[in-house]
């Protein structure tokens, strides 16, 4: 059976910088599952995946526009201390849940100039082009239940 929409789809995979730096993989732990066409993975793996078949191995480099984005130089702040109220000691590299532009998302601390903290809501992959090197380990046909929800369901899911 070949990747298409609505398949479920299991992957093992490492991901890689430009500077050939792991930043992810699934060796050694549970393949990625998840459902085809529906926008559970970046849209440059998902296009690269269709049509692959049980045991293809392949390697595809993405670019920033089909992975996490391009930096938004609007999504970099300087707040305040005093936004951080109830936390006693914040350091570069904290991420935090907060409302930014595109609604809830994750902000890192960069930088931190006496009470001027600066924050940045872009994805820590944003700008990067990323290389996948993929394994297609199985490839089933969603259940009725998975394609209306749009998601796999497994032993954590909360349907």
């Amino acid at each position: 059976m070949q990747v298409a929409d609505n398949t479920a789809v299991s992957i093992h995979y490492t991901l890689t910088n430009d500077a050939g730096e792991v930043l992810d993989t699934s060796i050694g732990d549970e393949p990625l599952i998840y459902l085809h066409g529906k926008g559970n993975i970046i849209s440059g793996l998902e296009k690269a995946l269709v049509n692959k078949n049980i045991d293809d191995k392949f390697k595809v480099r993405i670019a920033p526009e089909d992975a996490y984005g391009e930096v938004m130089d609007d999504m970099v702040e300087v707040i305040s201390l005093n936004m951080f109220e109830g936390i006693d000691n914040i350091e570069v590299g904290m991420q935090f849940h907060a409302d930014v532009s595109s609604g809830s998302g994750v902000v890192t601390v960069v930088s931190i100039d006496g009470d001027d903290i600066t924050i940045d809501g872009n994805h820590p992959l944003a700008g990067l082009y990323l290389t996948f090197d993929v394994e297609v380990i199985d490839v089933r046909v969603a259940t009725d239940e998975e394609a209306l929800h749009g998601h796999i369901h497994g032993a954590n899911c909360n349907h």
